[in-house]
């Protein structure tokens, strides 16, 4: 990089290679080395050589950055600034305006607002489509799934997840097809097909470790270990959530996975009277999610703590928490 650096400083060349390496750094969560990248990439593009459709590829970088340290607010202004720059460009290409719009869903999903988050989701399948990509389509199917799955409109979750799984089988890409498969077997549990739901989740974490990704065996197995202490067996719950966490270890922007593994330990071992440990996986899943910036989840897990304060006797935190919890997920504040 240094090298590109000092042979054309202005170059699209160098651009490109930093874009990439910071898109590297953030697959792999080293979002501090990724910031790094993507601010010499915004000092770059202030230069006269660069346009619009630049500097939007740019900051929507740097709203990725910002959502996966918890600027979930920052991160929304970014991309919608990145959208912005888009539409100012004749250059700016509809797969970049995708990817933006996917992101800012995301976004919109933490601050639970849901009628943004589908909007940009039905709006980025449009394009998606347009452009005849299957493989970007499916991924913002598989975000629609998700909005609709977040709004408890399963049916609809099914049917995008489920034209995301046909469309990943029919170009082969297994890692995308595998968190898809995932995801559509919680759906398919909600709507109460517990064996169709294990048979989703079980080739989700066969093709995670076919792949050898540490982060999609982690959720794999997260998932399977909510099914478990769902369907009664919160023995093997607390055995799949610890090796979830094993293979989870350090990825700190995947903090809502964490906490989802450590609120199903602190299920499983309350179910099993061993209070303190229950009390403890508590204690790191609300750590974990301190900064993730989403209320709904933070909600969740003190709802799960007040269940583990009951079951201590300790009535006095346990009415706390599930007042935060109320607090958290209220509309009206006077």
């Amino acid at each position: 990089m240094t090298a590109y650096l000092a042979e054309a400083p202005a170059s699209p060349r160098v651009l490109d290679a930093l874009l990439a390496e910071a898109d590297a750094e953030l697959d792999a969560g080293n979002t501090g080395h990724a910031l790094a990248a993507v601010e010499r990439a915004r000092i770059l593009t202030e230069g006269p050589s660069f346009g619009d459709a630049d500097r939007a590829a740019v900051f929507f970088r740097l709203g990725r950055c910002r959502l996966a340290v918890g600027s979930v607010a920052n991160a929304a202004s970014l991309l919608t600034l990145a959208l912005d720059l888009c539409d100012r460009s004749v250059l700016a290409p509809d797969a970049l305006r995708v990817e933006i719009l996917d992101w800012r869903a995301r976004c919109y999903q933490r601050q639970r607002d849901w009628e943004a988050a589908r909007a940009d989701v039905e709006r980025a399948v449009e394009l998606a489509q347009a452009l005849g990509d299957p493989l970007r389509t499916a991924r913002v199917l598989f975000q629609a799934s998700i909005v609709a799955e977040r709004e408890r409109q399963w049916l609809v979750a099914r049917y995008y997840a489920e034209q995301a799984r046909d469309l990943l089988t029919e170009t082969g890409d297994l890692a995308a097809l595998g968190k898809v498969l995932n995801n559509l077997g919680g759906i398919h549990f909600l709507l109460g097909d517990g064996v169709r739901a294990t048979e989703c989740l079980e080739d989700a974490l066969a093709i995670a470790r076919e792949g050898e990704s540490r982060l999609d065996i982690g959720y794999a197995l997260s998932s399977l270990a909510q099914l478990r202490l769902r369907t009664g067996d919160a023995a093997g719950a607390i055995v799949d959530a610890h090796d979830a966490l094993d293979q989870l270890d350090g990825r700190v922007d995947h903090a809502n996975e964490v906490a989802s593994a450590n609120l199903v330990l602190a299920r499983a071992f309350a179910a099993l009277a061993r209070v303190p440990e229950a009390d403890a996986a508590f204690r790191r899943a609300e750590d974990a999610l301190r900064d993730f910036g989403s209320d709904s989840h933070l909600a969740a897990a003190w709802l799960v703590g007040g269940d583990v304060a009951r079951a201590a006797g300790d009535e006095t935190r346990a009415a706390d928490l599930y007042r935060r919890a109320a607090e958290a997920l209220q509309d009206v504040h006077f």
